[in-house]
């Protein structure tokens, strides 16, 4: 089972949505608190480089890329501020690849845990029982 420091920090991130929130209990019996979502900069990331076609997903997967570039940075400057000391992050794993691709080293360096799932909009109750679970 893992533990869950006290202020620890859990960023739920999909292609379109990022939600937080913060272990107010201990670390034998957590507690996730929401946090409230912050503003994300998605203009930096547009992705200028790639091309698509009407009839191709690619635009999809920019915006989803540069929702997750947006988060990456987002999560830096905060571990960079001395804000977020320990990060559990979960995401379908193709964000949580472009998540990886965007850490600085200090905030890969803060993440405690990730998870290859996609919790967003999910109870405090069902996050807590999927980082329970061994992957």
């Amino acid at each position: 089972m893992m533990l869950l420091p006290h202020g620890a920090i859990v960023a739920l991130v999909d292609g379109q949505k990022f939600e937080l929130y913060r272990n107010a209990g201990n670390e034998a019996e957590p507690d996730l608190a929401a946090l409230p979502a912050p503003a994300l900069d998605t203009s930096n990331h547009s992705g200028g480089s790639h091309h698509s076609s009407a009839g191709n997903h690619a635009d999809r997967l920019v915006t989803e890329d540069a929702h997750a570039a947006a988060v990456a940075d987002w999560l830096n400057s905060q571990v960079l501020g001395h804000q977020i000391e320990h990060l559990v992050v979960i995401a379908s794993p193709r964000t949580l690849g472009e998540l990886r691709k965007n850490y600085h080293k200090q905030t890969a360096g803060a993440v405690i845990k990730e998870l290859h799932k996609d919790l967003i909009g999910k109870q405090p109750t069902d996050i807590l029982t999927a980082l329970r679970e061994k992957h």
